[in-house]
């Protein structure tokens, strides 16, 4: 696997021992980075991980209490605020949900794909986009936010399965 590799794929097809080889590779990131990992943070990164997909944070807090946790929305917010800071969640400001970073190694902009049936979320770095966007910017003298740039539409998966409906107006 490359140095780019991506988390959520790396769990795709793994175990329950590779998540938790995933788990102690990310708190060790964070031990070198200087960062605490406390129990809180590691089982929102755990639901994060295990769902592979977005989640809300009231949906991360009923699995989390789902699992016998006794977590807090403001601990689960201050967890989720720790793994963006560290540069390992996004927020999707679209769906008010957290997905974990595709490529951790440091900040980026990016795009998210998100589909609109199923919900999948696939992180891209395509420097184009991201240059088109800093020069529409430019033309039309409007400084943009550095960021993820969110897109909408319909997974492969969804269209092979005749999901396909209209965009939304």
């Amino acid at each position: 696997m490359s140095a780019k590799h991506t988390i959520r794929r790396e769990l795709k097809h793994a175990a329950a021992d590779d998540t938790q080889r995933v788990l102690e590779r990310l708190e060790r990131t964070c031990r070198v980075r200087g960062q605490r990992v406390t129990r809180q943070r590691r089982a929102v990164l755990q639901v994060l991980l295990a769902e592979g997909g977005a989640l809300t944070a009231y949906e991360l807090l009923d699995r989390l209490r789902r699992s016998g946790g006794r977590s807090t929305p403001a601990a689960v917010y201050r967890a989720l605020e720790f793994w963006m800071d560290s540069g390992l969640v996004h927020r999707m400001d679209s769906t008010r949900s957290f997905v974990l970073c595709e490529h951790p190694e440091g900040p980026h902009p990016g795009q998210l794909l998100i589909c609109r049936q199923c919900g999948t979320v696939i992180e891209a770095e395509d420097k184009a986009v991201s240059e088109a966007a800093s020069r529409l910017g430019s033309r039309l003298n409007f400084t943009l936010d550095v960021g993820l740039l969110e897109l909408t539409g319909v997974c492969a998966l969804c269209c092979a399965r005749g999901r396909r409906t209209q965009p939304a107006s």
